[in-house]
């Protein structure tokens, strides 16, 4: 029997399709389920944290720690720190930390004398967070080597405020990517990629979108594509040029030409604007170079970016816009256009520039942008009634065994500085982590449920382009469900291991807007995940508190990426 007809018939013998069927929140129809039948007992296996009261168990940690020291320091000097914290009477705590300590250390000095100063930074920083004794030192403290890494950053010149139009303009760039000639019905058609872009150097480094260069930088692509910019001033010559820095999640590229610029724009701050102020976007529309448009600020808080909330703006803006600078009167870049929605007039949107300064030594330095996070789920706590204000990033679900879990997070607490600096929001958290790479030792403070506070050091994972496919994979499905849908839930049947009772439903998510609420029952028939990691699917039989507790079978496809994860 094939795997289609094993699940259709668990559908007809749970004597469901005599009664409506429902699909909601799905882009999936359940008449074309094809998925491969799939219960949760093969994934249930827990983490087991480790014991800090057993003396076999610390030797092993040592023996585990020794072994990442060959390989990744910092990572060793973090789990040295833990083991020092939870187990300060051990007698092998303070000398593996010492050992790793000595050589972070060492990497250090070494980083700096070959001028890698991002990585020296990003060690330094790490250096701190675990409170390393030897801070005092060190040859350059955290200014100085800030400084130094900006001295190796290339130099604005004509940066000024209250150009002419016409002056600030010739500053921008429109952007080519000849991929060559595709074929429709037969017949062969140009195949060219339009962007726009603007320069932020007098030597020639241009900020533009990512997606308008994604086929340059993308492995996967085997076709032709090469990339060019014109300038403002001559639109006919077509000037080469090389992607230096990319990040597809944030939508920032960094390229290079070999051409002074014309004129420099200055980066601003957008942490000003409001709903309702003005601002201009330059840009090609259409390949129609040289294009103002002006309009207001329509929102300041939309969640499209994984790591950051976006402006949507009502200024004209078409294919072809996507990497051009959003200005005020005076010329200066408050955003970057990335999007405007098709067949609807004036829904557009940009990122902010505070955004695109924290990713600037990170595009500078070359290659795919890879971004920390600590491997766990959280959303801004607001305190209620009048004169409501946000308290900090509550921390719903903590990945088993993830780099949260591992430093003691917990469910329930609430973070409330990074590195020393306050988070009262998750648009705070991912500004903080923006200016942070993967490989980070972050110190971060929470308050737990009782109020009592505390500060923990948290090594950066490398974060993955869908992260909700790592809780799926890292934990029991029911319980990754929590931060994937929305859904909180416990097993109700010992007998059938895919019934669970719904204990809690997080406010504007897929169960919220699936009609979901607490003491509903729930099977799991199915869970699968497309190719690309970028959905799950999932085949649920219900029982709604809300439609009388009537059975349904539902049909939901949830993304694997969102702005909640940290």
């Amino acid at each position: 029997m094939t795997d289609r007809k094993v699940c259709l018939m668990k559908f007809f013998t749970a004597g469901i399709f005599h009664k409506r069927l429902l699909t909601a929140v799905s882009t999936l129809a359940l008449a074309s389920i094809v998925f491969s039948c799939k219960t949760t007992d093969a994934r249930d296996l827990a983490f087991a944290a480790i014991n800090y009261t057993q003396e076999d168990v610390l030797k092993d940690e040592v023996k585990t720690i020794d072994l990442m020291l060959k390989k990744n320091p910092v990572e060793a000097l973090w789990r040295s720190c833990i083991l020092l914290r939870n187990a300060p009477d051990f007698s092998g705590s303070q000398e593996t930390f010492g050992r790793c300590e000595d050589a972070v250390v060492e990497l250090y000095k070494s980083s700096l004398k070959e001028k890698k100063y991002l990585e020296a930074r990003r060690i330094y920083d790490s250096l701190v967070a675990v409170c390393s004794g030897k801070i005092s030192l060190l040859e350059y403290d955290s200014e100085r080597l800030m400084s130094m890494f900006e001295s190796t950053m290339p130099t604005e010149k004509n940066v000024q405020d209250g150009h002419k139009v016409s002056k600030i303009i010739n500053g921008t760039v429109t952007i080519f990517v000849d991929k060559g000639i595709k074929i429709e019905g037969g017949l062969g058609f140009k195949d060219t990629v339009l962007g726009s872009g603007f320069f932020i150097s007098g030597d020639g480094y241009i900020i533009t979108n990512h997606h308008v260069i994604s086929d340059c930088v993308n492995p996967a692509y085997n076709g032709y594509a090469k990339l060019y910019v014109t300038l403002a001033e001559d639109s006919d010559t077509r000037i080469p040029a090389r992607v230096v820095g990319y990040d597809p999640a944030m939508d920032f590229a960094l390229l290079k030409t070999e051409v002074d610029a014309p004129f420099v724009f200055t980066l601003g701050s957008s942490s000003e604007l409001e709903t309702g102020d003005s601002i201009f976007v330059i840009g090609s529309p259409l390949g129609l170079v040289n294009t103002l448009t002006g309009g207001i600020v329509s929102a300041t808080d939309r969640d499209l970016l994984p790591l950051g909330k976006v402006f949507q703006i009502d200024a004209a803006v078409s294919p072809g816009n996507s990497g051009g600078p959003m200005i005020d009167a005076k010329g200066v870049v408050k955003a970057v256009v990335f999007a405007g929605v098709q067949n609807y007039q004036g829904l557009n949107f940009a990122i902010p520039v505070e955004c695109l300064k924290a990713e600037l030594p990170y595009l500078f330095d070359g290659g795919k942008r890879k971004h920390g996070w600590m491997e766990a789920y959280g959303k801004t706590r607001r305190m209620s009634g009048s004169g409501a204000r946000n308290e900090g990033v509550e921390m719903l679900y903590v990945m088993p065994g993830g780099k949260a879990s591992f430093a003691g997070l917990k469910e329930g607490d609430l973070i409330t500085h990074v590195d020393g600096k306050p988070v009262l929001s998750m648009d705070e958290l991912h500004l903080q982590l923006l200016g942070k790479s993967e490989g980070t030792i972050i110190s971060v403070t929470v308050s737990d449920s009782d109020g009592k506070s505390r500060t923990v050091p948290v090594y950066l994972a490398s974060r993955p382009s869908n992260p909700g496919y790592s809780f799926y994979s890292g934990d029991l499905i029911y319980s990754s469900l929590y931060p994937i849908m929305g859904m909180e839930l416990v097993r109700s049947s010992a007998s059938n291991k895919n019934l669970y009772s719904v204990t809690k439903v997080l406010k504007n998510s897929t169960a919220d807007s699936s009609g979901f609420s607490e003491g509903d029952m729930v099977q799991i028939a199915n869970v699968e995940v497309d190719k690309e990691k970028n959905n799950l699917q999932i085949v649920l039989y219900a029982k709604k508190k809300k439609q009388g507790y009537l059975d349904y079978a539902m049909s939901l496809q949830i993304p694997l990426e969102g702005s909640m994860y940290l």
